[in-house]
Order: C-alpha cells, then sequence, then structure tokens
C-alpha cells in the first residue's frame, strides 16, 4: 500500500540567488524534504550543481531530509561526495553504472537511503532484481536534463506497474514520481500509486508557497 504523500519540491526551478531561503520559505510552507537535482551535461544535456550546494544548504540551518537525484556518469564517486555533502536520499540510474547492486549498496553503506531512478523510456522490469536494495523507486515523467516539461501521460501505467511490483514483494519502497506534477494532476498520479511527489515549477512559479503545498497534498488525497 501506498504510504503518507511527501511532497520534495525541486530547487531546480528555485531562485538561486536566494536558494537557501527559498528552501527554509517551502519548509516552512509545509514542504517535507527539499529535492536537488544533479545534472553532469554528460549524462544529461544540463549542467546544474555539487555537492558543494548540498553542503551549503546544511550549513545554512537545513535540516529537513535532501533528496539527491544524480543524473550524472560515472557516479560511484558522485554518490561519495554527496554523502558526505549531507544527502539523506540518494537516487541513481541503471544507465550510470556498470555495476547497480554494487553503487546501491554504496549508497546504504555510506549511510543513505538508496533510489533508483527510471526514465521514460526505461522498464519498471529493470528494477525488480534490486527492490530489496531500495528505499525508493523514482519514475521520471518526463525526460530528465530540464524542468518545465509537460507531464508523459503513460507514465501512470509504469507508476501502476511499479505499485504492483512494490505491493508484491511487500517492501515499503517509496514511489516517487518527478516530472510534470501539478494541482490539476496529481490526483490522478497518486490513484496510480505514487506516494511521494516532485514537484518544481508548481510550486516556485506560485505567489504563495503554502497555498500550493496545501491543494497538491489536498488533491493527492490528504488532508
Amino acid at each position: 500500500m501506498a504510504q503518507d504523500i511527501v511532497i520534495a519540491p525541486s530547487v531546480l526551478s528555485a531562485n538561486f540567488a536566494r536558494l537557501g531561503a527559498e528552501c527554509d520559505d517551502v519548509l516552512l510552507a509545509g514542504a517535507d524534504m527539499i529535492h536537488l537535482d544533479v545534472m553532469d551535461n554528460h549524462y544529461v544535456p544540463n549542467l546544474t550543481v555539487g555537492p558543494m550546494v548540498c553542503q551549503a544548504l546544511r550549513d545554512h540551518g537545513v535540516e529537513a531530509p535532501i533528496d539527491v537525484h544524480l543524473m550524472v556518469e560515472p557516479v560511484d564517486a558522485a554518490i561519495e561526495a554527496f554523502a558526505a555533502a549531507g544527502a539523506s536520499i540518494i537516487s541513481i540510474h541503471p544507465e550510470a553504472t556498470r555495476h547497480l547492486d554494487r553503487s546501491l549498496q554504496l549508497i546504504r553503506d555510506l549511510g543513505c537511503k538508496a533510489g533508483l531512478v527510471l526514465n521514460p523510456g526505461t522498464p519498471v522490469s529493470v528494477a525488480k532484481q534490486v527492490l530489496s536494495r531500495l528505499d525508493l523507486l523514482l519514475i521520471m515523467s518526463v525526460n530528465p536534463g530540464f524542468g518545465g516539461q509537460a507531464f508523459i501521460p503513460y507514465s501512470l501505467d509504469k507508476l501502476r506497474e511499479a505499485r504492483t511490483l512494490i505491493d508484491e514483494a511487500g517492501l515499503p519502497v517509496r514511489l516517487e514520481v518527478d516530472g510534470g506534477v501539478k494541482v490539476h494532476n496529481i490526483s490522478e498520479v497518486a490513484r496510480a500509486g505514487a506516494d511521494t511527489f516532485v514537484v518544481g515549477s508548481a510550486i516556485f512559479g506560485a505567489p504563495d508557497y503554502r497555498e500550493v503545498i496545501e491543494r497538491l497534498r489536498e488533491s493527492a488525497g490528504q488532508p
């Protein structure tokens, strides 16, 4: 069964000139954790932030979980760097490592929760053999690399398939979705089985973060 709803604002859509304050604001507005998109201009066609930004948020005083999505290749050195910088959850793509089981175990050995990310074209079956290594399974509902993209409709089928896989295994793996999640579609995404929602522009593009987060929770089925 799906777990309690978690709202994870993606700071990719935040004002980077005041990133610490933006994180403070969304957490005070009711967000559960901060989502950090790490891109290397190699695995994906964009370049964003490194471990110093994660460390800076911790030094700023962010105590909430930091959910790090690594879109980098190779990935093991980045796992070590972000674990040292204060990441709580580190999620990786299967295409970014030659030894997926080893990389997932490295995340856990470093004291972080481990996540696996499936791109739109990556089948859910990839997660089956390593499901016991996971704390989180992230379904990308856009192609990784840029914020503000539209939700890919067939992601709902992947979420339903992933939900069934997790439930049949009886494991407490969170099912996260990232890309194009808005107030108008989060209810459908939640019904498909997601319990953790990465939301970027829908939150940071709004004048009132608290209002949007409350509407997201309500639409997803959690008052």
